[in-house]
């Protein structure tokens, strides 16, 4: 069957039927596929959210959280309605801060650039050693996908949604005899004394007969089932594995660094100034005054329109080629000597005169500085080199020769690693990667015993597998579990002993009989003290508080599975005023939240709001 398949990926009507698809989303759009076609992804009133300020937000969201959460993030992209509810939350961000702009619009509320300008120059992301960096503001622009202009209107409505915050926080209080009382809740401690009942003890008292094994063995078939196994070969490719085994000369890492000598040098850099201006008969003007001898710094304080670089005199500080808009740098590259100044130069962000301020040489850096760094290059490269070799060798021969791994294995120079019977729970680490998991369920691995496709398991690391043997899940003949099983009883029976001993411990204490501590042989330890971070807090703070008649009692569980009796002996309420300040202002900041939700609430039920991206396509 396998055989038919393959010559058919290579038959004319295959690639007829490719070719039709292909021009079909040629034809069609590829948003024809993925739900949709409107320009816009939502409205909200009248202002529209287009699709590439969306998916802009959408893939600068994601970024921050791959970079906190890391693996995890990732490995959630990998369901589908992960990603739909991600899409969504992201759009739903976006709406509200649309509706938040426009209540401050209907409100009033505006930011001047004065105010822009300065908190741009104080954000600490745009500074180094505590000032304003041009070069390091206009490259955070550059990877959000920014402009200075757009840039500064995205800190301008950023800057008005405080405000409506601010005016929520404003209108919020919390009374002082809320915060004792939430510090008094909070802070409160308890002293208690407590009853261990181990279960694994009071198992070892339980003697079972035969048919009581039978029956529980009857009743839990789950608890003796050995689940689906599989006997699995499998070759690995890892570059890293190979690069481990590299040796690079000196010879070999001196060629290197002959052959790629710019990149251990630093490049020609431009100590470079500039007058932005949006309006070109302006820039004209301004041009004008500086070949009458006008100051350039001073023109550039009184007339740039760059926030960032206004304030120092026009300075943008180094720049080396690469990192400015093109029009830009080949202008300022093309000044000759020191204090030159450009004509007006036409960019994407405005109009600019650009004055050279000073040069700063390449320089090499001396081959005993990085020949270390080369080596472990030069090294790595070659594994990889090597690995994608032979990952080629791999591919066609474990497809051409698909009924053993062993001319695979041959062509690659590796080993087939065979497995004993394995489930899903005890397999090797890189048979539980889901791509390996996945491909074993294929009919053609599962069902027709052939060598699997190649699968990636991670960067330069691949492997392939094939199914040697298998056998079902199976309850398990009572001869072969017939320890597990007394075992598996003697815990439950030595559980529920546990639990009903505990139960009338707690009725007779309650009842202010203690006898029953002597007949069972049971006393209380010492007195501790716990608060609501200790494993027992949730049954010793539900407790009733003791009197002067009576103490009282509870049975809970700890951590490692015993039954604990506790006594209750008295609730300590000091307020710690340290913590008054801090309580505070937790519970003001929920108050400001839940104010503000409710704002939000009110604003979506009174504007009319549009989503324009369907499920489907999210």
């Amino acid at each position: 069957m396998m055989e038919r398949l393959r010559e058919g990926v290579n038959s004319i009507a295959v690639k007829i039927i490719l070719g039709l698809i292909i021009l079909s989303f040629v034809f069609t759009g590829v948003s024809g596929y993925l739900g949709g076609g409107h320009s816009s992804a939502a409205k909200v009133g009248n202002t529209e959210i287009s699709r590439p300020e969306f998916e802009q937000a959408y893939q600068n969201e994601r970024n921050r959280a791959q970079q906190q959460m890391g693996d995890y993030f990732t490995s959630q992209l990998g369901d589908p309605a992960f990603v739909q509810s991600f899409r969504q939350r992201v759009l739903d961000q976006m709406v509200n801060q649309i509706l938040l702009e426009q209540y401050a619009d209907s409100l009033g509320l505006r930011v001047s650039d004065e105010k822009v300008r300065e908190v741009l120059l104080s954000m600490p992301q745009f500074q180094t050693d505590g000032k304003f960096d041009q070069q390091v503001y206009l490259a955070a622009l550059r990877r959000g996908g920014y402009n200075a202009e757009s840039f500064a209107e995205y800190l301008r409505s950023d800057l008005v949604r405080q405000k409506i915050l601010g005016a929520v926080e404003q209108s919020e209080f919390i009374l002082p005899q809320e915060v004792a009382h939430a510090s008094g809740l909070l802070t409160q401690t308890r002293d208690i004394r407590t009853i261990t009942i181990q279960p694994s003890e009071m198992a070892k008292t339980v003697t079972p007969t035969a048919e009581q094994l039978q029956e529980f063995y009857k009743n839990n078939p789950a608890n003796f089932t050995r689940p689906e196994q599989f006997k699995i070969s499998y070759i690995e490719l890892s570059a890293e594995q190979m690069k481990k085994s590299d040796s690079v000369t000196d010879k070999d890492a001196k060629d290197f660094y002959e052959k790629n000598i710019d990149r251990y040098s630093t490049h020609e850099q431009r100590s470079l100034s500039h007058i932005l201006i949006q309006d070109e008969a302006k820039a004209k003007d301004i041009l004008s005054q500086l070949k009458a001898g006008a100051d350039f710094a001073t023109l550039a304080k009184e007339n740039s329109e760059d926030i960032g670089s206004a304030e120092n005199g026009g300075s943008l500080g180094l720049v080396e080629k690469g990192v400015m808009d093109p029009k830009f740098e080949a202008a300022a590259f093309a000044l000759q000597n020191v204090g030159d100044y450009s004509d007006v130069v036409k960019s994407d962000f405005g109009y600019h005169i650009i004055k050279l301020d000073g040069l700063k040489s390449a320089q090499a850096k001396p081959f005993a500085e990085v020949a270390a760094e080369i080596k472990t290059e030069v090294a790595e490269q070659d594994a990889v080199n090597r690995f994608y070799e032979l990952q080629n060798k791999l591919e066609t021969v474990a497809f051409e020769y698909p009924d053993s791994l062993d001319d695979a294995a041959e062509a690659v120079g590796q080993k087939v690693v065979t497995t004993d019977f394995i489930s899903n729970a005890d397999a090797p680490a890189i048979l539980k990667s889901p791509a390996v998991m996945q491909e074993l369920k294929t009919p053609e691995v599962s069902e027709d015993g052939l060598n699997s496709a190649v699968v990636e398991v991670d960067p330069e690391h691949i492997i392939v597998v094939r199914i040697d043997d298998s056998r079902p899940q199976t309850v398990l003949p009572y001869e072969e579990v017939a320890a597990k099983v007394k075992a598996q009883y003697q815990q439950v029976e030595g559980q529920k002993l546990a639990t009903e001993l505990a139960d009338k411990v707690v009725s007779a204490l309650e009842a202010g009989d203690d006898s029953i501590l002597a007949s069972n042989k049971l006393s209380f330890g010492a007195v501790e003290t716990v608060n609501r971070s200790s494993e027992l807090s949730h049954t010793v703070f539900a407790i009733p508080h003791p009197t002067k008649d009576a103490l009282h009692y509870a049975k809970s569980i700890d951590t490692a599975g015993n039954i604990v009796v506790i006594e209750l002996a008295k609730v300590n309420t000091s307020i710690d005023a340290q913590y008054n300040e801090q309580i505070g202002q937790q519970l003001q900041s929920a108050n400001v939240q839940q104010d503000l939700m409710g704002v939000l609430q009110t604003l979506r039920h009174k504007t009319d709001i549009e989503y324009y991206i369907s499920e489907d396509a999210q």
